[in-house]
């Protein structure tokens, strides 16, 4: 009996660009005689498929090893690590290549993890030992579905990361002191002065320049200014700064900055 065994086709391969593909192509084929059948699959996924690429966008690469049949020793990790950094440097530097294991993967895309579903969803083997394409035809099918588990493990990251947010301002907000900071030791070194402890920096600054009028008092108000805010921030009295005042402050170390740049760029008094 006679019959022919026809394959599905990748719904996804049209999305990307051509010269991606050839890109994306010809590294998995250096990556499957360097690796064998370490590699389990070979992805492309990313911005290019929602046709979000520029010409300087990453070609986007996952690499699925097989860490069920294989031992991960130490020695495989780090001979693998330089294959594929020799590999990336060979073919191109626009690829950005994630790896994971097969057990890895099994285990995010059984309960629906978002990461996962989206390489699924746009994602396209171009090296596949019968492993990524067929979840793909799951996930279609609707048959891949988030646990009650990774709902609330997504979930309580929110609630963290909220407050993360109100931090980041406010290390933000540190950096700002720290270029303020640094800048006013330059200038000082720039007047034959030794950098003092940060709480003697503005009335150094007024000693050596503000009184021969080689600088605005209004400089030392914002050094000043700054040494206090991290103060405040370094004990936690101030647990909160707003966009519109981060803003603020992000000009005001800008121009102060910048005024030191001038008295740097000053030689002689």
């Amino acid at each position: 009996m006679e019959f022919r065994i026809q394959k599905k086709e990748n719904e996804n391969l049209h999305k990307y660009p051509t010269e991606n593909l050839e890109i994306a192509s010809k590294f998995t084929k250096e990556v499957k005689k360097e690796l064998g059948d370490f590699v389990l699959s070979v992805v492309v996924f990313g911005s290019a498929a929602r046709r979000e690429t520029s010409e300087r966008s990453d070609i986007d690469v996952l690499i699925i090893s097989d860490d069920a049949t294989y031992v991960l020793t130490e020695e495989l990790i780090e001979g693998y690590k330089i294959i594929i950094d020799n590999l990336i440097r060979r073919v191109s530097p626009k690829l950005h290549v994630t790896s994971m294991t097969f057990t890895s993967f099994w285990e995010h895309a059984k309960v629906g993890d978002p990461v996962v579903v989206n390489i699924l969803r746009d994602g396209v083997a171009l090296e596949d030992k019968g492993f990524f394409f067929p979840l793909q035809i799951l996930l279609k099918q609707g048959r891949i579905r988030p646990s009650e588990e990774s709902i609330w493990r997504y979930f309580s990251r929110a609630p963290h990361t909220l407050v993360n947010s109100r931090w980041h301002v406010l290390q933000a907000t540190l950096d700002l002191y720290w270029a303020v900071i640094d800048s006013a030791h330059a200038a000082l070194m720039r007047a034959h002065q030794v950098p003092p402890a940060p709480e003697h920096v503005a009335d150094l600054l007024e000693k050596a320049y503000v009184k021969k009028k080689l600088l605005e008092s209004k400089y030392i108000d914002t050094m000043n200014k700054f040494y206090h805010l991290m103060k405040q921030i370094t004990h936690r009295e101030l647990q909160y700064i707003g966009g519109h005042e981060f803003e603020r402050l992000h000009q005001e170390a800008d121009a102060f900055v910048r005024r030191m740049r001038k008295l740097i760029e000053i030689r002689s008094y």
